[in-house]
């Protein structure tokens, strides 16, 4: 799903991101999604929206139309929100970028690929996964705009499935999902890729708050008129952000 109109919407919203399923190994996935799952059981009481703003997957390939086997706990609660009419907005970050259409056509989940502007309780949101924007990281954005062509989406398809997640495996294990005590260090305002691009993107449009992953701190900043959050992961931190009235940063703990 993809609008150049902010999308209006009211009501109770979560954001969160970077659960990053999968890593570093089985087991404490197992552990991590559990943890998820029962957050989203406490959640589901009041929250109109969910807003999952990617890596929520550490990998994520749909072979012949299906779902990993992995992470059927954690679908089996997200199709329960949906249920009792929770509506899901999945953006993909760089790790689940792969994302087709299994999540919207058997669970009516909105997916988006790219940053998108919403209208919520009267107030403007810029949200997304945050990878890749703002100037500069050219060599990021070539990989990315090289892994998302089809071509190379369509000949990894081809690889039978155990021997396509093995290959996952091993080029994610330098990433921070596979390191999860490792804890990111704030670099200060103007080496924050983020907050740069926030400072600049205000310059020129309106906009009440930023809400982004991918950074795996939780943070809170004041950019001129409008608020930067990062949602953080639940590597280390177990953050998300609440909203109805204001936008409120969130430890979870179960």
């Amino acid at each position: 799903m993809s609008h150049s109109q902010p999308i209006e919407i009211s009501g109770v919203c979560y954001f969160a991101s970077d659960f990053h399923f999968g890593a570093p190994n089985q087991e404490e996935s197992n552990k991590r999604e559990n943890r998820v799952v029962d957050w989203l059981d406490k959640i589901k009481i009041d929250a109109n929206h969910l807003f999952l703003l990617g890596d929520t997957f550490d990998f994520w390939f749909e072979y012949s139309g299906k779902p990993p086997e992995f992470y059927a706990l954690f679908l089996d609660k997200i199709a329960e929100l949906r249920n009792i009419g929770i509506e899901i907005y999945f953006f993909t970050g760089n790790h689940d970028m792969w994302m087709k259409n299994y999540l919207s056509k058997h669970l009516g989940i909105h997916i988006f690929k790219n940053r998108q502007t919403f209208l919520i309780n009267n107030k403007k949101f810029l949200l997304g996964h945050g990878d890749g924007l703002g100037r500069g990281d050219l060599g990021y954005k070539f990989l990315k705009a090289f892994l998302n062509c089809k071509i190379n989406i369509w000949l990894f398809g081809l690889i039978p499935s155990k021997i396509g997640f093995t290959i996952a495996s091993f080029f994610s294990r330098k990433s921070r999902a596979m390191t999860p005590y490792h804890k990111e260090l704030f670099l200060g305002n103007e080496k924050e890729q983020l907050v740069r691009f926030c400072t600049e993107y205000v310059e020129s449009n309106d906009v009440d708050f930023f809400i982004f992953g991918h950074r795996h701190l939780p943070l809170e900043i004041a950019i001129e008129k409008a608020i930067y959050f990062n949602t953080g992961d639940w590597l280390n931190y177990n953050t998300y952000v609440q909203y109805e009235k204001y936008p409120v940063l969130c430890y979870y703990e179960q």
